[in-house]
């Protein structure tokens, strides 16, 4: 019973950017892969890349996979570095130590 009120609910899904332009692609993306997407492109410097991943998602997921990416790689660096949070982001974003 469950299973034909799913098929009939994913009747009313609205379908992803990339099936709706066409591309074929119909698997759905994550906020987490299009934020490593994302910023793995503008460390790339590939706008191409960069506009693709922002599709995937709605600009709140993005901005929220983003920061949460973010947090992930500071403290990381921090473990490896064997330094605070706040030290290594300081220095990531060139501010003097505090």
């Amino acid at each position: 019973m469950f299973d034909a009120i799913r098929k009939y609910a994913a009747r009313f899904r609205t379908p992803s950017h990339r099936e709706a332009a066409g591309t074929g692609d119909r698997r759905a993306h994550n906020l987490f892969e299009a934020a490593a997407a994302y910023v793995a492109a503008h460390a790339e410097d590939d706008q191409d890349r960069i506009d693709e991943a922002a599709a995937w998602v709605s600009p709140e997921a993005l901005s929220f996979g983003v920061n949460e990416l973010a947090c992930r790689a500071v403290i990381a660096l921090a473990r490896e570095r064997d330094e605070s949070p706040r030290a290594v982001a300081r220095d990531l974003l060139g501010l003097p130590a505090a």
